[in-house]
Parts: C-alpha cells; structure tokens; sequence
C-alpha cells in the first residue's frame, strides 16, 4: 500500500521476509508464494478476498464494508509520521500554493480529486471533513478520481484539481522520496483521524498461524525492528473489529449531515 519508491519497495519486502521468518512462517504453511505489486488483479478487494491470502495490508474503508467476515485483523503499524498518533492516521488536505486556497471552506466551488471511492484517507475523510460545509448535498464544483494519492497530487499540481485529501504516510513517504512531487503544495491541515491500515490474513490461515505473525508483529526481533524502523515504523498495535468501526461512524456523520456523497 506504500510503495511509493523502489528503496521503500525493497523495504517492505524485507519487512516481510523478517517477519516471515521470526514467526515460522514457512515451517507452518510450507511454500510461500509472494505476489509483486505487477502481478496484483486491478481490483485489489478480490485479491483481499482470497482465503489462502496469508499476509497483506488493505485500508480500513473496504475491509469495513466489503472483507470483514472473509479476513482477519493481524496487526496495524504506528508510524512516526505528522498525522498519525499511535496506530491510528488521518489525512492531510493539500492545495496548491498559487490556489488561493488556504482553509478548507476556501475550496468551495473548486474542483476535488480523490484516490479511489473506496478510500478512507482519499474519500471516506474528506467526505467528512466537507460535510459540515456542503450545502444542499454538494460543496465541490467537480469531483475526479485519479487511482491513487500520487496520481492525484500531480493532478493538484499540474492545475487539473484544485485540493485533494492524502494519506499522511504517502504523504510524508513522497516528500522523503520524491520530494519534486509535492514542490508548490500547501498543506491546509489534517482530517478527523480513524484507524491505520491493518495487516491481514485470509480466512482459511489457521488461527495459530495468525497468532505466530501478530506475536512477531507484536513483540519484533531485532531483524524485524531494523526492517521497520528504515520504513518508519516505530512499532504495531493490535486493533479489533470496534475500532474500525470509527471507519464507519465518520461515513454516518456525513450522512447525517445530509451529505452522503463526495461531491
């Protein structure tokens, strides 16, 4: 879900492998297949879905709505990142500098763009985050979708979007990695926070194969520390099917305020 570079692509790959490793992964379930991000279906909720899925990381807004019930929590990594407090994250809503746009009620009119509809940090947030604002159901002038949180800050920058919502760990990953794609953004702030991405396991993993991977994530080797401190992952927390909920209250909230859609 992070792999905004190759450095961070190998990052998380050694990530895996230690933790594979401390927890007996292979001894339990015999050969591990690792499926790279080229080989993944265009809808990832399907990948998501497979019950001999072992380890993956999904958002929080599709396994609400779509994959509880058909995976199982593992673990939820707590970055050392502006925006996150302990596992949980939130969004940083971005603007262009030259935009005019420095609060969000600024961006009234102006024209949204957002990662995915299935999205908690690029749409369930900002949809919440606008929805004290909107009247009559509406508050942007136009809405486009561009497939991920990079995608859409070059449309920011590049003047085909005026403010998108971004998923403070891209954000800060990008402004480590690739610096030249946030040059001209101003942050306007952060969006109510929810819990992070969690680590998954499919349905058919045996319940003491899950146990070992959450206690490895839990209680890391030394291996395993140094693969998430280079990935600024300071440590993981085990959360439930009630904090993820939060996911869904943030969505009924903007409901309530009578604006269901982002728009």
């Amino acid at each position: 879900m992070y792999n905004v570079s190759a450095r961070l692509r190998a990052g998380y790959g050694a990530l895996l492998e230690a933790l594979l490793d401390q927890a007996g992964a292979t001894e339990a379930c015999g050969v591990i297949e690792r499926v790279h991000d080229a080989d993944l279906p265009a809808a990832l909720p399907e990948f998501w879905l497979r019950p001999d899925l072992l380890l993956s990381q999904t958002c929080g807004y599709p396994w609400l709505h779509a994959l509880r019930g058909h995976a199982t929590l593992v673990a939820t990594p707590c970055f050392d990142v502006p925006g996150c407090d302990g596992s949980d994250y939130s969004s940083v809503l971005v603007a262009r500098g030259d935009s005019g746009i420095r609060t969000l009620d600024d961006a009234r009119g102006r024209v949204a763009v957002a990662n995915e509809r299935h999205s908690n940090s690029g749409m369930n947030a900002l949809r919440h985050a606008v929805a004290p604002l909107a009247r009559n159901g509406t508050f942007f002038g136009a809405v486009k979708w561009s497939g991920s949180h990079a995608a859409s800050l070059r449309m920011v920058r590049r003047g085909a979007a005026d403010l998108a919502a971004i998923d403070c760990v891209t954000y800060a990953y990008l402004q480590q990695e690739k610096a030249a794609s946030v040059e001209g953004l101003v942050a306007l702030g952060f969006t109510a926070p929810s819990p992070g991405l969690p680590i998954i396991a499919g349905s058919a993993v045996p319940d003491v194969v899950v146990r070992r991977l959450r206690n490895a994530l839990l209680e890391p080797d030394a291996p395993l520390r140094k693969a998430m401190a280079a990935l600024r992952i300071v440590r993981f927390a085990r959360r439930d099917e009630r904090d993820y909920a939060r996911i869904g209250y943030l969505e009924e909230e903007a409901v309530s305020l009578g604006y269901p859609e982002l728009n």
